[in-house]
């Protein structure tokens, strides 16, 4: 069963549609790649499945589980964010928000979950660390941490790597597929670099003047590849 499905999905904004009668589904453990060109609607896609913005027709459909358990997002950073003064351990446990209820202090249970993403995320000496002095990619670690509190089923991620050197930006891709493939969660994630795509993900969704829909055997065989390398958001 699908954990997550777009029917007849139409998006824009200010009244202009961008992406039309899109349909696909996503299932338990799938690692799927969002390609597109520069304003072909990839981010609006992403937060019109997170219901933070309404579609212009058709829907979205989560399954109850993945309702229970959460999805997690992480999303562009922005340049006041990344100067975000508090802890790496502040910002982590504000993932659990939503599981402690109308609970105002953190449980026991919460703390151990952002120690365990934290621990996951290779950040345990940082965890008093304030965020605002951190690298790069120690900063998307730490919002990895925090989406994966909010998240035991699902993962939106929206260009997770952008700005970060080569070396981070494989240490970040590779933490990612080991979320995918140790772990079972199921990865959505927005990006530009194809060969990253075609390397990591099993289903790729490109959208466009023309969409695209399926296995990255598939996408690479229809010819995609070669026409859209160095597209952007």
């Amino acid at each position: 069963m699908s954990q997550l499905s777009c029917k007849k999905l139409c998006l824009g904004y200010d009244g202009h549609e961008i992406v039309h009668n899109l349909n696909f589904s996503v299932e338990k453990g799938d690692y799927l790649c969002i390609l597109g060109e520069n304003g072909s609607g990839k981010t609006t896609l992403m937060k019109t499945m997170l219901g933070l913005r309404p579609p212009v027709r058709g829907k979205v459909v989560i399954d109850d589980e993945c309702k229970k358990g959460g999805i997690g997002y992480l999303p562009q950073q922005t340049v006041v964010q990344r100067d975000f003064p508090a802890s790496v351990w502040e910002i982590v446990l504000s993932g659990c928000q939503k599981k402690r209820g109308l609970n105002p202090f953190y449980g026991k249970n919460e703390k151990k979950l952002a120690l365990d993403n934290i621990e996951k995320m290779g950040l345990s000496e940082l965890k008093n660390r304030c965020y605002r002095v951190l690298s790069g990619g120690q900063q998307q670690r730490v919002l990895l941490a925090r989406a994966l509190c909010a998240a035991s089923d699902i993962l939106l991620l929206d260009e997770p790597v952008a700005g970060l050197d080569p070396k981070v930006t494989e240490e970040m891709y590779s933490l990612i597929d080991e979320l995918n493939k140790k772990y079972g969660i199921t990865i959505i994630m927005i990006s530009h670099d194809v060969s990253a795509a075609l390397q990591y993900a099993d289903k790729v969704l490109h959208i466009g003047s023309e969409v695209f829909f399926g296995t990255k055997d598939e996408y690479i065989a229809s010819g995609h590849p070669k026409g859209f390398a160095g597209e952007g958001e």
